[in-house]
């Protein structure tokens, strides 16, 4: 694989395909951190020792494969554009702070997109596997089997009492952190969601926007993740957040069947609006894209709108970020050049579903 493969296709190969629950959960992710022992970590480790541990990844990995997720492709984030790091965030194989460690970063990305491995972010190791929909469970097992992999080579710091030491204290103990991703757009319609993610915090879950810290919940989409890593197992973990998602879904679910029996009307109508703005728009900001995709999206789910597929929504939501519409530009855009070529991309994209 290339770069510019990753750059061309908004949709990574592994999103094309259904989950369990795929309708609520678009994906489940585990990520797990390690650190190289008696290598000072990222953030106090001298240049030449990153370059080192940058060089290790690129030798030992770069075109070897991994069961079906098949051969990497080695990437070193100071060769890329300002616009192919922000292509790497939106599609989520690397993470915004990752994309600001420029000089010895790299990634390691699998063909099929579904596995990605941060080199010298935070840690040495940040690596993460996604699945379609509610698979936490496979997941988990995935992620350790890869880890296995990476051990073969790699000597972890590692503690008999703490587990894995990583640069931040709160990764301490397993390093992992498993999430996943929900589209909640009837909890928000009926303003449940605002009482409920107090509440999940306090279970010692974090709940966040589709990017991660200090992002927003655009198209209601949001992110559940475990806080606590130390003290628990990783199946503990995964665990917990298993029975919280899956009382968000029954949540998510009830609403959507009490605004179909007590706001049809009110729904389709914002729904069949939603779809009119994304088809005949000339002008139109990722907030409100966002927005629109979500309502339409949930028209699909519910049966209300049957000429668009649910892929098509999931890729515009990807395409019609600022770092996409630049990199189909070739050029740098002002904000309101992306706004006109987001809806033309839309527009465009809608037509060739009739």
């Amino acid at each position: 694989m290339t770069l510019q493969q990753f750059m061309n296709e908004a949709l990574s190969p592994w999103m094309r395909k259904e989950g369990p629950d795929s309708d609520i959960v678009l994906s489940s992710r585990i990520r797990l951190a390690r650190n190289f022992a008696n290598v000072a970590y990222p953030i106090l480790a001298d240049p030449d020792q990153l370059e080192e541990i940058r060089n290790f990844f690129k030798e030992k990995y770069e075109n070897q494969s991994f069961e079906e997720y098949k051969q990497f492709a080695f990437i070193s984030i100071r060769d890329l554009s300002s616009v192919e790091k922000r292509v790497l965030v939106e599609k989520h194989l690397i993470s915004p702070l990752l994309a600001k460690y420029s000089e010895s970063a790299a990634t390691l990305i699998s063909e099929n997109e579904q596995v990605s491995l941060m080199i010298n972010e935070e840690d040495h190791i940040r690596m993460q596997l996604y699945f379609p929909g509610f698979q936490l469970s496979k997941a988990l097992n995935k992620a350790f089997e890869f880890d296995d992999w990476l051990e073969e080579k790699i000597n972890y710091a590692f503690d008999e009492t703490r587990g894995y030491l990583t640069s931040c204290p709160t990764n301490v103990g397993t390093g992992m952190r498993a999430s996943v991703m929900m589209h909640l757009p009837a909890l928000v319609f009926t303003k449940q969601i605002n009482r409920m993610i107090p509440a999940i915090n306090q279970l010692g879950l974090v709940v966040r926007g589709i990017y991660g810290e200090g992002s927003e919940a655009q198209g209601n989409i949001f992110q559940i993740s475990n806080q606590i890593t130390l003290g628990k197992s990783e199946e503990d973990i995964v665990e917990d957040l298993q029975s919280v998602v899956q009382q968000l879904i029954e949540h998510e679910r009830h609403a959507r069947e009490q605004l179909m029996d007590q706001m049809r009307t009110k729904l389709e109508d914002r729904i069949c609006r939603s779809y009119g703005v994304l088809e005949y728009a000339r002008i139109i900001e990722s907030k409100e894209a966002a927005q629109c995709l979500s309502d339409v999206r949930l028209g699909i789910d519910l049966g209300l709108l049957g000429n668009v597929s649910r892929n098509i929504l999931n890729e515009l939501m990807i395409l019609t970020q600022p770092g996409f519409l630049q990199q189909y530009a070739k050029k740098t855009l002002t904000a309101n050049e992306r706004d006109v070529l987001r809806a033309s991309l839309i527009r465009q994209r809608l037509e060739l579903e009739k």
